[in-house]
């Protein structure tokens, strides 16, 4: 038994004290906050994106699954028809430099896959290979073209010869520049890649880009995946900046960095029987230039063309050795084009 004289009651808690366990913690969730809603970059406004990087005459053709496919058909139209793909993250514009230099004898098509430039989020959202081989499809369609040349840079070249395996009968050369897709060879190590690229590799960092997609971020990116630095100017930045914001890309750059790339398809790469050009730059910092060697030993009769000095992207770092390169490749390896019937004489 305890005697009351003895009994010390616990002091009273202090009110302040009390009150700074609550308010500390909330005044920095509320720092916290009011940082990211500061660096929280929105999406582009779409109808503005299109006026700026489409033009008043962009084209869009529709698909099945509800796509609304932008595209651009240049060149000469009774030429051969190129059709290009771009890579991860970039557009059709990353083809322009080839367009102007290539365009005078070929009927050239480029388009925006599916998550990528004026083409943005589909309502699928199927960023596969499958998804992106329906937005060929739908293009191919809409322009009449049962049969063309086929060429792709980086993703663009792994969905080009996936494309190829899917529809080999529609394939009549294929252009492989820095193309993804191959397994590393024995005893290399996967490159560093650039930094929006690592930042995917992780959920946090996928939601987090998926937020804040800060203007230095995509130049820091840029220039690590390019040789020749020179080519990054403001403009290049600023496209790939305000393309990347598009409604819709952002989440689907997300969704494919989780994506399966069915590294299996890369063991049939071997039953693709027409000409095949593999032309990769020596300073590839993305993919390791060594790839275009497991591409040519896979590919029976395929020609391998290394451009020194030149990163990830030939087509904008080396656009005259580039074209140069592929202009001699199709003359060399493809038959001339049957010359169109004549039209009847009227009487």
């Amino acid at each position: 038994m305890i005697d009351d004289d003895e009994y010390e009651p616990l002091p009273p808690r202090r009110p302040l004290f009390r009150r700074k366990r609550v308010l500390i913690p909330l005044a920095v969730l509320l720092v916290i906050v009011a940082i990211f809603l500061a660096l929280r970059t929105p999406d582009t406004d779409r109808d503005a994106m299109i006026a700026k990087y489409g033009g008043p005459d962009a084209s869009f053709a529709a698909g099945p699954a509800g796509q609304r496919i932008h595209y651009r058909d240049q060149g000469r139209r009774d030429g051969r028809t190129i059709v290009l793909l771009h890579g991860s993250n970039s557009s059709l514009q990353t083809w322009e430099p080839l367009v102007k230099r290539l365009g005078g004898d070929y009927r050239i098509v480029t388009l925006d896959l599916p998550g990528h430039g004026l083409t943005g989020g589909t309502p699928d959202k199927d960023y596969s290979a499958a998804g992106m081989i329906a937005a060929v499809d739908v293009v191919a369609a809409k322009l009449g073209l049962d049969h063309f040349i086929l060429g792709g840079n980086s993703m663009g070249g792994w969905v080009a010869w996936r494309y190829a395996l899917a529809e080999p009968g529609r394939v009549d050369a294929l252009l492989l520049l820095d193309a993804a897709g191959m397994p590393l060879r024995k005893g290399e190590k996967a490159p560093e890649s650039n930094l929006g690229f690592r930042l995917l590799k992780n959920p946090a960092g996928r939601w987090l880009a998926g937020q804040i997609t800060p203007r230095s971020l995509v130049e820091k990116s840029l220039r690590q995946s390019v040789a020749k630095t020179g080519i990054v100017d403001d403009a290049m930045v600023d496209r790939y900046w305000e393309l990347l914001r598009f409604p819709g890309n952002r989440e689907a750059t997300a969704l494919r960095a989780t994506l399966d790339r069915e590294p299996a398809m890369a063991d049939r790469i071997g039953e693709i029987k027409v000409p095949v050009l593999i032309l990769f730059g020596k300073q590839d910092r993305l993919i390791n230039p060594s790839a275009a060697l497991t591409f040519h030993d896979r590919i029976a009769g395929s020609e391998v063309v290394l451009l020194d000095g030149v990163g990830h992207l030939p087509m904008e770092e080396a656009p005259d050795a580039t074209a140069m390169t592929i202009a001699d490749f199709l003359t060399r390896r493809l038959a001339p084009p049957s010359p169109l019937p004549a039209a009847p004489e009227k009487r």
